[in-house]
């Protein structure tokens, strides 16, 4: 099927002509436009098929209360999204109480617009595979405004920067139908998270991932490659409310904020560099995988195995249940690297279900205050293979679980601490099941695996934290 193209007829028009973002080359029919009016690009919207791109003009757009932009019944394909994009990236400004109002509609793209609105940006339920790419959200800071809500399935937030809020609100949630169930397969990636200065101490998180009620709900959504910086809004950067999720390869600098998974079970945390900031990975609920990690420079707890005031989540308790804290049970936490701390790995002894049947192996613990190891009630932990070292004490970890030798590290560039060519570190995991095939820098960890979340190499790593320039709407 041909493209039609809402375009100026102009060779600068043909240049913004470029194909929608992941789809294939195909035949275009320049049609005039660019549209100039909130109208204009309503009846293009209304009449928009399969691969069509529709350019707004730049400029400042106020959105009337009682006529939004409605995107219904509108549907792309796969390979042919609709795409609703600004003419030069942040040129297009919709202010007003609502932007786009999405309805029953399918492989829809929304790119390049700053958006400035007064509530929410809904993606709802009876949508899927929709698109949010390239933008800028600063909406108005207003408290308790949710900034965009995605419950839409197979939706893509990515490439977009949100920022500068100081009140009660989250920067992104995802949720779902009715009040139980989670949107499926959502992919947030190469996002800029940063500035959210709200002062109170719960509901200023950049990304939650449910709420309590759907904690049992999966949604295998997948967190990766965003940076988030001065996110000071709650202790929760990442809030992880749900189940089956991957937050994997994200960059946090600067924040109070960490990652948290706070309701839900089968989430698995891998590659994540948490530096500078205050708190790192807290713990709740069963069968996590908490791999490859790097904890540096943190004022606060690196990694916190929680307790719990319930046992387990199950199914038809009440809400009240619901909302406290799941006891962690059958947990990986393995590879990872913990270095100059306020706290290196601890527990909590403030609720009555202790965790059980945790596996703590090959974890690097480098601290020179404090302990290393400071955990309350346990049962059926297993402990091998960490080295341990630092003027800080070795803890509570049993004498069996782990080394202290001096692991050698040396600083890179990026201030991340990395075993050095002799370090004991290197071929020293004990662990053989299940496989961690790669490091924190997506080097191969072969058959005999380094101690920590970097596997020695003399080439330079493959990746390493996240800076501005590699998200947000301008990022590769």
């Amino acid at each position: 099927m041909q493209r039609r193209t809402f375009l100026m007829s102009t060779a600068a028009g043909a240049t913004l002509a470029a194909l929608p973002i992941g789809a294939p080359p195909a035949a275009a029919t320049p049609l005039p436009g660019p549209v100039r009016t909130l109208d204009e690009l309503r009846a293009a919207i209304d009449r928009a098929r399969p691969g069509d791109r529709i350019v707004v003009a730049d400029g400042t757009y106020t959105v009337p209360t009682d006529a939004p932009v409605l995107i219904r019944d509108t549907h792309g394909t796969g390979r042919a999204p609709v795409t609703i994009t600004a003419q030069t990236r942040g040129g297009v400004v919709l202010e007003g109480e609502q932007s786009f109002v999405l309805e029953k509609s399918s492989h829809v793209t929304l790119s390049g617009f700053a958006f400035r609105q007064r509530t929410t940006l809904d993606v709802p339920p009876d949508c899927s595979h929709i698109r949010l790419t390239r933008n800028d959200f600063q909406l108005a800071d207003i408290e308790g405004l949710h900034w965009v809500m995605v419950r839409a399935d197979d939706s893509k937030v990515d490439h977009n920067h949100f920022h500068g809020k100081s009140t009660l609100g989250i920067f992104l949630g995802v949720e779902g139908a009715g009040t139980d169930e989670m949107a499926q397969r959502v992919h947030i990636y190469r996002n800029h998270f940063s500035d959210h200065s709200f002062a109170g101490s719960n509901g200023g998180e950049p990304i939650r991932l449910g709420v309590s009620p759907r904690a049992l709900s999966s949604a295998r959504a997948v967190v990766e490659y965003n940076l988030f910086e001065r996110c000071d809004g709650d202790p929760e950067a990442v809030s992880v409310k749900s189940s089956d999720n991957t937050v994997r390869h994200n960059t946090f600098r600067d924040s109070l904020g960490g990652i948290v998974l706070r309701h839900g079970n089968r989430n698995r945390v891998e590659a994540n560099h948490l530096v500078g900031g205050k708190e790192g990975i807290r713990i709740y609920g069963d069968d996590h995988v908490i791999v490859n990690n790097y904890l540096g420079g943190l004022s606060g707890r690196a990694l916190v195995i929680g307790s719990g005031s319930e046992r387990d989540h199950l199914p038809g308790e009440s809400p009240e249940a619901r909302r406290g804290n799941d006891a962690p049970d059958r947990v990986l936490i393995a590879y990872n690297t913990l270095v100059n701390n306020g706290g290196t790995l601890s527990g909590e002894s403030h609720r009555p279900h202790e965790p059980r049947d945790v596996t703590v192996a090959d974890n690097l613990f480098v601290a020179d205050s404090g302990a290393l190891v400071e955990m309350a009630a346990t049962v059926r932990f297993t402990w091998s293979g960490n080295i341990l070292w630092g003027a800080a004490a070795d803890g509570n970890m049993p004498a069996t679980g782990g080394t202290r030798t001096d692991p050698r590290l040396v600083t890179d560039a990026y201030g991340v601490a990395r075993p050095a060519a002799d370090s004991p570190a290197i071929d020293a995991g004990t662990l053989r099941w299940p496989p961690v095939t790669h490091d924190i820098d997506g080097q191969p960890r072969g058959r005999r695996r380094d101690v920590g979340a970097d596997e020695y190499a003399p080439r330079a790593p493959r990746r390493g934290p996240l800076t501005p320039a590699d998200v947000g709407p301008d990022a590769p």
